[in-house]
């Protein structure tokens, strides 16, 4: 589970992380959807592209401590993202998360223990 602290909300209720250059350059590629409570955690990442994606996605880059740094909501396929300094994860949401959640610069979010 992936939540915004500071917010007291849930951004996913699912999180896939993604380990290694491999399973993170693949990412979301090729699927078609996902529900409101999938994500995906994308480890050691402080940029990303949305190259042969279906649906546009959220994306939230958050430093060391899990404060986030930008939020980006619905980012259109076929797009690269910005390189954020400081960025140790990436978190791949479905587009409305942000907005849902009200999440923004400078929350605390928490990442599943696996990430």
């Amino acid at each position: 589970m992936i939540e915004n602290r500071t917010r007291q909300a849930r951004l996913a209720g699912r999180a896939e992380v993604a380990r290694g250059p491999l399973r993170r350059g693949l990412g979301l590629m090729g699927r078609r959807g996902w529900s409101d409570w999938d994500g995906l955690v994308l480890d050691r990442c402080g940029s990303i592209h949305t190259f042969f994606m279906r649906m546009p996605i959220d994306v939230v880059y958050l430093d060391r401590q899990g404060t986030v740094l930008r939020a980006d909501p619905a980012m259109p396929p076929w797009r690269v993202g910005p390189i954020v300094r400081r960025a140790r994860t990436v978190l791949e949401l479905p587009a409305g998360t942000i907005a849902r959640t009200g999440t923004q610069p400078g929350d605390s979010v928490t990442l599943p223990a696996s990430a």
